[in-house]
């Protein structure tokens, strides 16, 4: 009887240790990924006319980005998502995967391109493509840097 109360108590410790959470880690595709803190951490913000655009971008240690941006342009939906890119020289080529508004049921996945001058980020305007409903920037032609509406400028992290 000892025995068997011994081993329901050893399962049962076991079953609650694996029910607990890695704050480390998240889960992805039922796999855990270990969730890296960032080595610096910057925000900045771009506007154009009634348009602004705020950016928190966390450099890793392996010199890839992540981070959050919401765009908020006059009379459209608010777009808040999450980007995922890496530095090529001095340009930040992303992905921004965002829903607009509150409806979690569209997820939308744009490229962007940033270029670093400065202190600034110049957000890029490029030709692009879709294909099988993936959108990317046409290779053939080059990503404009001049003609630009938005210019990302640092500014105070916001206290979470």
């Amino acid at each position: 009887m000892k025995t068997h109360l011994l081993f329901c108590l050893v399962f049962a410790s076991i079953g609650f240790q694996s029910c607990k959470k890695n704050e480390n880690e998240k889960v992805v595709n039922s796999k855990k990924i270990p969730v890296e803190k960032p080595v610096s951490v910057q925000c900045y913000q771009a506007m154009y006319e009634k348009d602004t655009i705020d950016l928190k971008m966390n450099t890793l240690q392996d010199g890839k980005i992540t981070g959050e941006m919401v765009m908020k342009f006059f009379n459209t939906p608010k777009k808040i998502g999450k980007i995922a890119g890496e530095f090529s020289g001095d340009t930040l080529f992303a992905s921004y995967t965002f829903i607009q508004d509150d409806n979690k049921k569209i997820t939308f996945k744009n490229p962007m391109a940033f270029l670093k001058r400065g202190e600034q980020l110049i957000l890029g305007n490029g030709k692009m493509l879709n294909t099988m409903g993936a959108t990317y920037f046409d290779k053939s032609s080059p990503i404009d840097f001049d003609k630009i509406k938005f210019k990302f400028t640092a500014v105070e992290c916001a206290a979470e």
